[in-house]
């Protein structure tokens, strides 16, 4: 289940934040320092941030950066009382899905968490092939390169100076790191790690 991180030192927003969010049926951890939450909260989940921006320590920026260094598959949304659209532009340009401002009505809030947990989900399902695509040999990648274009198992042979048996074989490891059921599933697998739509952007830009 997708969890709602809330981070803010003022303890009566996060009560405020997770006793609505609950009740609606969420997942909600609550934090006060930037700093535990990079700690102690699982990185690599669905899920959102629901991020103050002015905190002790590390501020809210110092924790968007440190997630996308990382390469987090949490969603950020800002929730400040010090913002202006400059700022609002700054972090939307770094990944953040939304930046809102307190005080928040309730749906503009609930609009937000959505689509930041739909660019989690995303994120999540992406980061799981890459995680299959690590596991493949140098020949491997070649060799599904050449799959993914619609290379026949003859002119992959050719391409590669190796035995149409040999591809066959490397073929077979492929679908089966990739977790691929067929030619349709594996080229699909490598357009989501490819797609820039189904990241977070995890690439840091000072």
């Amino acid at each position: 289940m997708a969890t709602i991180h809330l981070l803010d030192d003022d303890t009566a927003v996060t009560n405020a934040c997770a006793f609505l969010l609950e009740s609606l049926g969420y997942d909600v951890k609550c934090w006060t320092q930037g700093a535990d939450f990079l700690a102690q909260a699982s990185l690599y989940q669905a899920g959102v941030v629901l991020l103050d921006m002015r905190m002790p320590v590390l501020d809210g920026q110092g924790v968007h950066d440190a997630l996308r260094q990382c390469g987090s598959t949490l969603a950020v949304v800002f929730l400040t009382g010090h913002g202006d659209v400059p700022m609002a532009v700054e972090q939307m340009k770094r990944g953040a899905v939304d930046f809102l401002q307190k005080p928040v009505s309730v749906k503009p809030l609930l609009a937000a968490l959505e689509r930041a947990l739909t660019v989690s989900s995303a994120a999540v399902a992406r980061r799981e092939i890459i995680l299959c695509y690590q596991q493949l040999t140098p020949k491997e990648r070649e060799l599904a390169s050449l799959v993914a274009k619609g290379f026949m198992n003859r002119e992959i042979a050719e391409a590669m100076n190796i035995a149409v048996r040999t591809v066959e074989v490397h073929r077979a490891r492929v679908m089966e790191k990739m977790q691929a059921g067929s030619l349709a599933e594996l080229i699909r697998r490598f357009e989501k790690m490819a797609s820039p739509e189904t990241r977070i952007r995890t690439t840091y830009e000072p």
